[in-house]
């Protein structure tokens, strides 16, 4: 992790997101930590991220999530060169489809 982002505040965001337990806790928490805008950032990224992992192309994964060739550049930036964070999450989405 970059350690500029490892600090005892976000230690402590990380360890709040971790003790979520279902769906309604995450809209509930997140909807108070987060205003829409971020919150929506957020979720472009990931649908982001995820379509790039499926190998789709710029223009589609612009017709599908309203995002600009600039976030999803910063996004594949990430998949390329990142910490593996995506890919850790995506893993364990499949591996929970698959049961």
């Amino acid at each position: 992790m970059n350690e500029k982002l490892r600090e005892l505040n976000v230690e402590f965001l990380f360890d709040a997101i971790l003790k979520l337990q279902t769906m309604e806790e995450c809209y509930n928490f997140f909807e108070d930590l987060c205003t829409v805008p971020e919150l929506k950032a957020m979720s472009q990224r990931i649908h982001v991220a995820k379509m790039l992992s499926e190998k789709k192309v710029y223009s589609d994964i612009v017709a599908s999530t309203g995002a600009s060739t600039a976030t999803i550049s910063r996004v594949k930036r990430s998949l390329d060169y990142g910490c593996d964070g995506y890919k850790v999450v995506f893993d364990r989405l499949d591996a929970d489809k698959e049961q």
